[in-house]
């Protein structure tokens, strides 16, 4: 009996030790001390459930790698990877972007997208062009504060050239003027001076660019083509591109015997040809639809005179994917929201 006795006294006594070692075993207490690790005064490191860790600090952008083994402390490594927009370049060409843009529920929207991409390019000039009699508060407040280089300016498509509203079969597409009256203020800005090494590239405010897509079409020497995505009633619409690196027709369905079958997004212009040139400009009368792209480029360039980009034409780097338009059925009823707030 005495045996039997302590035989259980003993178990009563190891069974709660082994208990507690294997759960110290299976949970450090580093791995929860390293929860409230502080790398410094200003910088925190929260390890997150997968393993990474968000970090922040006071002005200043970053990248964060963690590398951390189970029940180690965690390293943080800091790399400033950019500052916001990146420092302009002397011997860098610079890229002139056209904007058009005009007034909807969604135009805020899309043009903080756009911006948020071009504070990623360096050498960038921002030209944003409004269909508007007047530049409006909300893109002038945009533009100042979203640190890129730009200019401001407005025109009005008369209500007679806008597109369903022209008594004319061919009528004027939205933007027209738009572009044009940029191309116009390149042309003024550096008709007394020597132009910068550059290109110029029409970009709607309701796309979406890869940041490789600038890249490619820096070094531009007369007039650069590339493949658009969500066209035409397709995937993505392309210059052919014969094995010798020459564009030798269009991949498209709609008009594909145009002189230039190629979407808006899909070309850029070196800035001295576009000086050379001063005739050239999108046409306001006599152009069909799908057109306009033809009747600028017709002044400029012969199709053997194509530079095809995006590993000849092979790689999407531009999608033409419009906002969806917002449903607005219950705005004003009941005074819900307030009209003075800037959407």
């Amino acid at each position: 009996m005495l045996r039997r006795r302590n035989l259980l006294t003993t178990l009563l006594i190891a069974l709660p030790w082994a208990l507690l070692l294997t759960l110290w075993h299976q949970y450090p207490t580093t791995r929860y001390l390293s929860l409230l690790r502080k790398t410094d005064e200003n910088v925190t490191s929260k390890v997150l459930l997968n393993g990474t860790s968000a970090l922040r600090e006071e002005g200043l952008p970053s990248c964060i790698r963690q590398q951390q083994s189970i029940g180690a402390t965690p390293k943080v490594i800091q790399n400033y990877v950019y500052s916001r927009p990146p420092p302009w370049s002397d011997t860098l060409p610079t890229i002139f972007v056209i904007t058009p843009t005009y007034t909807r529920p969604v135009q805020k929207a899309e043009l903080t997208r756009l911006a948020n991409t071009f504070l990623h390019v360096q050498n960038l000039h921002w030209v944003v062009v409004e269909d508007s009699p007047r530049r409006t508060n909300l893109v002038s407040n945009l533009l100042e504060k979203a640190g890129l280089n730009f200019t401001h300016l407005n025109v009005e498509t008369p209500k007679s050239l806008k597109l369903g509203l022209s008594w004319i079969p061919s009528h004027t597409p939205r933007g027209t003027l738009q572009r044009n009256l940029g191309l116009h203020w390149l042309r003024d800005s550096f008709s007394n001076t020597a132009p910068p090494e550059g290109v110029v590239y029409f970009a709607d405010d309701d796309n979406t660019y890869s940041l490789e897509l600038f890249e490619e079409m820096r070094y531009t020497r007369r007039v650069s083509v590339w493949p658009v995505a969500f066209v035409g009633g397709l995937r993505y619409e392309s210059p052919k591109v014969s094995p010798a690196g020459k564009v030798v027709g269009w991949k498209t369905v709609f008009d594909p015997n145009r002189p230039f079958a190629i979407d808006m997004a899909g070309f850029a212009i070196s800035i001295k040809l576009i000086l050379e040139k001063p005739q050239a400009s999108f046409k306001l009368e006599g152009v069909k639809g799908g057109y306009q792209e033809t009747s600028l480029l017709k002044d400029l360039v012969t199709m053997d005179g194509l530079e095809p980009k995006a590993a000849n034409c092979t790689k999407v780097l531009v999608w033409h994917t419009r906002t969806e338009r917002p449903t607005l059925v219950n705005e004003g009823k009941r005074g819900f929201t307030d009209p003075r707030v800037e959407v």
